[in-house]
Order: structure tokens, then sequence, then C-alpha cells
């Protein structure tokens, strides 16, 4: 094992920089996530798009996300947090550019797969900086509070802008728009961060690395592929084969060394918590409500443009709840229970939106879930640094974004198959009492963990 001289923790005078552009980060990174929702049907015609091809264009980029995350939080901790953070803006401006010249499906949905390998790259690096630049106390407190808000924002705000450029100019000039932020924080980020790494770097597990990547990326494309039925040869050659490796990458990391994913993680309490908060949040709050607005296209005929600002309302209140959530609640544990128990309620009002509808059932369903949802978003930014070592914590930020993102794709295509079986009305009821229950379970549990530090 080589060891590297430790990065001081920066100054006062250059965490403000840090913050700055860390939070950055990932709203451009989930701007760019969110961006195909409103203009699936445009881009699907101009690229000639098959039956599957709607769903590959909205969720690549998940592909991408769950195969590299865990991946680059271990690069960022070991080769240098900034580094990795401007490879994978640049990464993701390249990305874009290839997506605005696309002639067809296949290279669009291989340009959002790479900006999906470079989000993660963003995301994992970005809140490592955090965790790095804020040891410890109220500052990393408020920290993790305003990263947090930053994902509401940029779910919030992309749909917004992708409507609103696809209107003046076309779908293609959203990521044209998108590789231009992407130079620019580039650039910025090069320029005015401090570099961090951890003060032991470690040889890259190779076996892990391949394993996990192959292995989550075969899940997300059965799962992607699975919304056409799940007994299809393809959908279970990829879930099997996924399964397979994930077996493999388990089995690999108990006898390395020098493992990519540390499994004595998992015998803390805390990374429990904060993993298993994610995956859940994953699957029953994002997965859910990613689906709300096109069955209410569906179904009701709401324009692409209304159904984003009914949207906003739950990712507006998510990002102002989180801004706020340090206040309301100081303890990061409570503020997930509470956040999770508020998405299952607000999530049960939406029980009825298709054969009762109502705008208020919607409003009210939307505004609940969404401040709880801003809730565990400041809760799980800050537990997932908080519940590792402190030279690991851009591993700590992959672990937590992979579970989210898996959780989510999983979440999308187990809505979408039980209302393609029992219809939009009986379909969205059994997926908002399924959902509900995990978040109000989870609710419940956390707070019984007991949790000590090492």
């Amino acid at each position: 094992m080589s060891i590297t001289a430790p990065v001081a923790p920066p100054r006062a005078g250059t965490t403000r920089t840090t913050l700055a552009v860390s939070c950055a980060a990932p709203l451009l990174a989930l701007v760019n996530y969110t961006v195909p929702v409103v203009t699936v049907p445009e881009t699907a015609r101009a690229l000639g798009a098959g039956a599957t091809g709607p769903a590959w264009i909205i969720n690549g980029i998940s592909l991408g996300l769950a195969a590299v995350l865990l991946v680059a939080g271990a690069i960022a901790d070991d080769h240098g947090r900034r580094a990795t953070l401007v490879a994978g803006t640049a990464t993701l401006g390249a990305g874009a550019v290839v997506a605005a010249l696309a002639p067809g499906t296949l290279v669009f949905v291989l340009a959002r797969i790479l900006q999906g390998g470079a989000s993660a790259a963003l995301l994992a690096a970005s809140l490592g900086m955090i965790g790095h630049a804020f040891p410890s106390g109220h500052e990393r407190l408020k920290a993790t509070g305003l990263y947090g808000s930053m994902l509401g924002l940029g779910i919030a705000v992309g749909p917004l802008v992708s409507g609103g450029l696809a209107t003046v100019t076309s779908w293609r000039g959203v990521y044209w728009t998108v590789a231009v932020a992407s130079a620019v924080l580039a650039v910025v980020a090069h320029r005015s961060l401090p570099e961090s790494r951890a003060k032991e770097r470690r040889r890259v597990d190779v076996p892990g690395v391949i394993t996990l990547s192959l292995g989550l990326a075969a899940l997300v494309a059965g799962v992607i592929e699975g919304r056409l039925g799940w007994g299809r040869p393809v959908v279970l050659w990829a879930l099997g084969t996924g399964a397979v490796l994930l077996a493999a990458f388990a089995v690999i990391e108990t006898r390395r060394r020098e493992p990519l994913l540390d499994t004595r993680l998992f015998g803390r309490p805390l990374f429990l918590v904060a993993t298993g908060g994610a995956l859940v949040t994953g699957f029953a709050v994002i997965g859910l409500m990613s689906y709300v607005p096109a069955v209410l296209q569906l179904t009701h005929g709401l324009s692409p443009l209304v159904t984003a600002l009914l949207s906003t309302i739950w990712s507006g209140l998510s990002f102002v709840t989180a801004l706020q959530a340090r206040r309301l609640l100081p303890h990061a544990r409570a503020r997930l229970s509470a956040g999770l128990a508020l998405s299952g309620a607000g999530t049960l009002v939406l029980f009825g939106m298709i054969t009762d509808w109502s705008w208020w059932k919607i409003v009210v369903g939307l505004a609940v879930s969404g401040i709880g949802s801003g809730l565990v978003n400041a809760a799980l930014t800050h537990l997932a640094i908080e519940s590792v070592p402190q030279h690991r914590v851009s591993m700590g930020s992959g672990a937590n974004n992979t579970a989210r993102y898996v959780g989510s794709s999983l979440g999308v295509a187990a809505t979408a198959s039980v209302v393609g079986v029992y219809g939009p009305g009986a379909g969205m009821n059994i997926g908002i009492v399924v959902c509900a229950a995990l978040t109000l379970i989870t609710a419940l549990v956390v707070p019984l963990v007991r949790v000590h530090r090492a």
C-alpha cells in the first residue's frame, strides 16, 4: 500500500467556495437527470425510437449512475476529489454534446449512460468534498442541509428548464445548455477548489470494480426492459446475470485486503440506517413520484407544462424544507424518520388520484410528500458521510447514492408494471399503498436502531 501525504482541511477562507461549487455539482447533475421527462415524446419522434426507446431515453442515465457511483466514490477518496469532480463535469458536458447531436436512439442512449457515469463522479466527489471541508459539528450540519436542498432544486428546475428551452428552440437545445454549464463548472472547480484525498491510497480493486459495475448495469438494464414483460428472455438473462455478478462482488469484497466497499461498514448501525433509508427513499418516494406525471398526462390529459408545474410543488417544497431542516429537527435520524413519515402520509393522500380526481388531493399530497422529501434529503446527505470514517467520505456518498438510484429504478419499474397489469386506477392505488407502507414502517424502525460510533 502506498502512502500519500495527507491533504489538510481547507482554510476558513476557502470553505465558502468549496461549499458553493460542491453544491452546484448536484444541482447540475439533477437538472441533467430530469431534463428528458417533459421532452420524451418529441425526442422519441425525432430519434425514431422503438417500443422500448422512450424508457431508455428516460432511464439510460440511471444505468450509468448505478454502475459507477460506488466506484467514483473510491476513486475520489484515493486519487483526489477535486480531480474526480472536474473530470466528471467535463465528461458530463461531452455527453451532452453527443446527446444534442445524436442521429438516433442508440447514440442518444449511450450518451445518457456516459452522462450517468459522469454524474456519479459529480455526486460522490462533491459530497466527499463537503465531508472533508466540514469535518463535524454545526457547520457540517448547515453544509449538508444546503447540499441536500440542491437535490430538490435540481428536480424542480430540470423539467421547467427543459420545457421552456424545448418550446423556444428544440429538445436538442436543452443538451447544448447542459454542455455550456458543465464547461463553466469544470473550469471554476479546477481553478478554485483545493484538492483532498484519503491519507492512505489503496490499490484499485479491479475484480470489485468489474463485478459491481457490470452487475448493477445488468440489473438496471433488466429492470428497464422489464416494463414490456418480465418473462422475456432478455429480461431474465439481464436480471440473472446481475444477480450472479453482485453475489460474486459480495464474496470478492470479503476476501480483499483493500476492497472497493469495506464490508465492515455493514457492522455500523448508522451506515445501515443511511443506506437502507436511501434504498427505501429511492424505491417508495422517488420511484413513485417519478411516475405520477406520466400517469396524470395519460389519464387526465394534462399538458407536459402543467404536470411539470405540479411536480414542482413536490420538488420545490423539498428544496425549501431541506434548507431549513437543521432548524426544524437538529438530529439527522430524527429528520430521516419524520421525513419518511411525512412522505408516506403525503403518498396516502394521493390514494384514488385517478378515479377520484381533485386538484386539492394532488396538491396536498404532493406538498406533504415534498416537505417529507426535503427532510429526508437533508438527513441522508448528512448520514452518508457521518456513517463512515472521515477518510472514506466519498465512499459513503457513493454507497448512499447507489442505493438511492438503484431503488428509484426499481420503484419506477415496479409501479409501471403494476399499472400495466391492473390499469392506472387500481395499479396506482396498489403502488401508493405499498410505497406508503414501506416509508411508514421504515420511519418507525429508524429510531429503534441503536447507534454507536466506532
